[in-house]
């Protein structure tokens, strides 16, 4: 018998390495360019641009919406970095950038603690409020002429979890602290606008002077993101373009735009052609990946059984045309007359063109498949319909309850 030594051995030896730097596929990972969110680091500079005249008395603040996925917080941190290198190097002017995640820090003290840690502001062992360490802190950067730039991320979860004197107190902190220049200003990071319009005026007017919306990703966008990410992170020519495709497509506006996913997705995509020992990633790693990933796998699968029966033979008439091309995907016409026939089969009269079409937008909408419009290479424009997700073998038994139906409804 072989050790389990020997075996690990041997898959160690034996890997297929096709990903030269996996933290670039990481959640946490900020790269040096984020494609489609320039727009949103240019106006971010217009709004902390006064911190950069010698001058500068006010505190600023600017709320960050959007879903989760949309790029928020790489923006925000790409902005803070960039922003501090370029206050000094080409203004002279000394300003700080801190990230502080709400959800591990749901507390004024916390965060207050937080902030002082960034800033290596030494706090006295003896117990403090959190108010008195804002005001050290305020007092730190007075005396060092420097100008703080505090993102709060995840922002909700200190509203819901703080009373209404510490929110006062953190989004008002000059009427608090006597100031001339007010040195610390806020980036608030929520995922809806809600949690900030349901706070009392005095405090949401204070909050939401500015507003900077991050709409979805489009599934042209995520490709672009994917792309970026691909040539940082993998091999040259290791992901088959049909893989950024599929993802983007998956994951594109109409799916919620979450690049996260999508690049996790990548990321798992990767994993499991290595440990095939494939050196290129292919779109069957991608729909692997994205059937262990998705986060709606489970209710997209549940979904078949609330299915119309015609709706069934059109993904069984799916899952046929692909198995005998060898294809990923398959053009419409093509699909139709597969649908056609397997309808007949069934002794059920096939649905016209436009019911057909209404039915696959339908699936798209679903999850369960994509579709796109032909490119190069093909003559004339038609449509391409692939599967999102391996489908599991429920699907004949749902056709058959639903002839069974069918069948006891006539007789």
């Amino acid at each position: 018998m072989v050790s389990a030594k020997d075996i690990l051995s041997d898959s160690l030896r034996s890997s297929v390495l096709i990903i030269k730097h996996k933290d670039k596929l990481s959640p946490d990972y900020v790269p040096e360019n984020l494609p489609h969110r320039e727009e949103k680091i240019k106006e971010l500079g217009f709004v902390f641009r006064d911190l950069l005249a010698g001058d500068a008395k006010d505190s600023e603040r600017v709320v960050i919406v959007g879903r989760t996925g949309t790029g928020k917080t790489a923006t925000v941190r790409l902005f803070g970095k960039n922003f501090e290198d370029i206050a000094e190097r080409e203004y002279g002017v000394k300003v700080k950038y801190v990230h502080v995640n709400c959800y591990r820090h749901r507390t004024l003290y916390l965060i207050s603690q937080e902030i002082a840690n960034a800033l290596k502001l030494p706090i006295p062992s003896r117990g403090l409020s959190a108010q008195e360490v804002f005001k050290m802190i305020h007092e730190y950067l007075d005396r060092r002429n420097i100008h703080l730039i505090v993102a709060l991320d995840e922002f909700g979860h200190f509203l819901n979890t703080a009373n209404t004197e510490e929110i006062y107190f953190l989004v008002r902190l000059y009427d608090e602290i006597s100031a001339i220049i007010k040195r610390i200003s806020y980036i608030f990071i929520v995922n809806e606008s809600h949690s900030i319009y349901k706070l009392d005026r005095s405090i949401r007017d204070h909050i939401a002077r500015r507003l900077i919306e991050f709409p979805p990703y489009k599934s042209m966008e995520l490709y672009d993101i994917l792309k970026y990410r691909v040539d940082e992170a993998f091999n040259d020519n290791a992901v088959d373009d049909e893989v950024l495709q599929f993802i983007s497509n998956t994951y594109g506006y109409d799916k919620g735009g979450n690049a996260r996913i999508a690049i996790e997705t990548l990321s798992l995509a990767g994993e499991i052609a290595e440990k095939e020992g494939s050196p290129v990633v292919l779109l069957d790693h991608a729909k692997k990946a994205n059937s262990t990933i998705n986060p709606e796998i489970q209710e997209i699968v549940d979904s078949l059984s609330y299915l119309d029966l015609h709706q069934l033979i059109l993904l069984k008439a799916l899952i046929r045309v692909l198995n005998k091309s060898k294809a990923d995907e398959v053009t419409m016409g093509t699909l139709e007359e597969e649908y056609i026939s397997l309808a007949r089969e069934f002794n059920e009269e096939p649905r016209r063109h436009t019911q057909v079409y209404e039915y696959l937008r339908k699936l798209k909408v679903i999850g369960i498949i994509n579709t796109r419009q032909s490119g190069k290479g093909m003559r004339g424009r038609t449509t391409l319909v692939s599967l999102s997700l391996p489908l599991d073998k429920r699907l004949d038994d749902y056709i058959m309850q639903q002839i069974v139906v069918r069948l006891k409804s006539k007789a």
